[in-house]
């Protein structure tokens, strides 16, 4: 009976993941595993360096006889999305992830993961380590920030890499191509409010709600799961008109790119009985969400906290802003069908000490789409008062119908596994459309093994499917 992953096949691959999950790799603090790869280099006598903003490039001769191949780039993401469960004491700047065997998959022990994306950059790393694996001359690309920015590819220069094709590893289901990608631009929203001394007769309470999936703010967007900060706003505007709530400070979520799964509130209640008034709120939200998140929790609890709540008229400014932000699917793909063409994920809520911070990231294929998403989100922070900074932009990725690598693995699929891969576009960011920006003439496609629930705490691979992925990886370099 298997007991590690690193008993589980391909060992070599399996065993630079167990490496990766000993190194500390949230997004913007990769430098432990910058050095990682940077020893594996040196190790292995290969062709190395780090550019400006620490992305790594490890160059590999090709297989003695396959010298006239087309240069491939092997191309993953070093972060990793940092999230827990609230009874998890972990440190992601220090503690390495404890990962499980169960049954089919791989998973956590109460933290993400990390196979997005250690998995495909353990492929590249076990690529570059082989001494038998038949392939023409060969990079991997492993680029920084992906998760809170896409750092790494939008500050790659042109001219660093030679090879013509590029094989991106970051994708969540094995038998799948992907050849497009959505396009994201973060909102931020801002502002400040004042607060209110004269309540008389008041108790605070603590609002909270938890117990949802969350998970990826792309590909689970469709799943139409429960944003903990908008069942949050929810009920404090039910509480303050039913039952003269008065609020003091909210917060939700911690990454942009995660569906928040808990949130909290300080509110102020007058004195005597509002259960029923919290029971007509609380019922509807559990049934409307028994099937998505059946493990919904709302709680509301004495607090100790003496902060002040905002004014009365800050308090409809700000709610009625969080009310009407644009949130989950906008759109559907016209013409992908089940494919979420625009989305949005109110990601990060912070109100508190008398400012009010709001991120969002605004996903779509269509960048006119998204640009006028972003128009939106800054009318509704204008009604409020409020600010809305439109940053981080990144395009999508066409798909190309004429890419020869697209035919060639589709090739290699039939022949190995006896069926033909499912050709798809996908409703998240993938580094292929920043990366065809800057080197227009590469031919690119992306793929992986099956990972369930990224950016959370369910967040699981597929032990067949990696096993797959890496025959797939192996065959198309040896028969390109």
């Amino acid at each position: 009976m298997t007991k590690t992953i690193k008993e589980l096949e391909p060992k070599a691959l399996w065993n630079y993941f167990h490496g990766f999950n000993q190194i500390p790799r949230p997004s913007k603090h990769e430098e432990k595993a910058v050095e990682y790869i940077v020893n594996f280099a040196k190790e292995h006598q290969l062709e190395y360096f780090v550019d400006e903003v620490s992305n790594v490039i490890v160059r590999k001769k090709a297989y003695p006889g396959m010298e006239h191949k087309k240069g491939v780039i092997m191309q993953a993401h070093l972060d990793m999305v940092p999230q827990k469960n609230n009874d998890k004491k972990h440190d992601f700047l220090t503690d390495p992830i404890i990962t499980l065997i169960d049954g089919e998959w791989v998973k956590a022990d109460g933290t993400t993961l990390g196979a997005d994306n250690a998995i495909g950059a353990s492929a590249a790393l076990a690529i570059l380590a082989s001494k038998d694996i038949k392939h023409g001359p060969v990079e991997a690309l492993f680029t920084i920030d992906e998760e809170t920015g896409m750092t790494g590819a939008v500050e790659l220069k042109p001219g660093v890499l030679k090879g013509e094709i590029l094989l991106n590893m970051d994708s969540e289901d094995e038998g799948e191509l992907y050849v497009g990608c959505a396009g994201g631009l973060d909102a931020l929203i801002t502002m400040d409010y004042s607060t209110d001394a004269s309540l008389k007769n008041y108790t605070p309470y603590q609002v909270k709600v938890g117990g949802l999936k969350g998970g990826h703010s792309g590909l689970d967007i469709i799943l139409q799961r429960g944003n903990a900060s908008k069942i949050l706003v929810r009920l404090l505007q039910g509480l303050s008109a039913t039952a003269g709530a008065r609020v003091a400070g909210l917060k939700g979520g911690d990454l942009r790119n995660a569906i928040p799964r808990e949130a909290e509130a300080l509110i102020w209640m007058p004195q005597g009985d509002f259960s029923k008034a919290l029971d007509l709120l609380v019922t509807p939200i559990y049934k409307e969400l028994e099937f998505t998140d059946p493990g919904l929790e709302i709680k509301i609890i004495p607090s100790d906290n003496t902060s002040l709540p905002m004014s009365l008229t800050d308090q409809a400014k700000i709610l009625g802003l969080l009310d009407v932000i644009p949130n989950g699917v906008v759109r559907m793909s016209d013409t992908m069908t089940g494919m979420v063409e625009t989305s949005t994920n109110m990601g990060i809520l912070k109100v508190e000490h008398g400012k009010v911070q709001i991120s969002c990231l605004l996903r779509s294929f269509s960048d006119a789409a998204k640009d006028e998403l972003g128009r939106v989100m800054q009318s509704a922070a204008a009604l409020a008062g409020a600010q809305c900074r439109l940053e981080g932009g990144y395009p999508g990725w066409k798909p190309n119908p004429s890419s020869a690598i697209v035919a060639h693995m589709k090739q290699v699929y039939l022949d190995h596994f006896g069926r033909e891969p499912e050709v798809k576009a996908i409703h998240a960011g993938l580094e292929c459309g920043i990366l065809g920006a800057t080197y227009p003439h590469w031919d690119m496609v992306s793929f992986g093994p099956t990972i369930r629930f990224p950016h959370s705490p369910d967040e699981k691979v597929n032990i067949e499917s990696v096993q797959k992925f890496w025959d797939y990886l192996v065959l198309t370099l040896e028969r390109l």
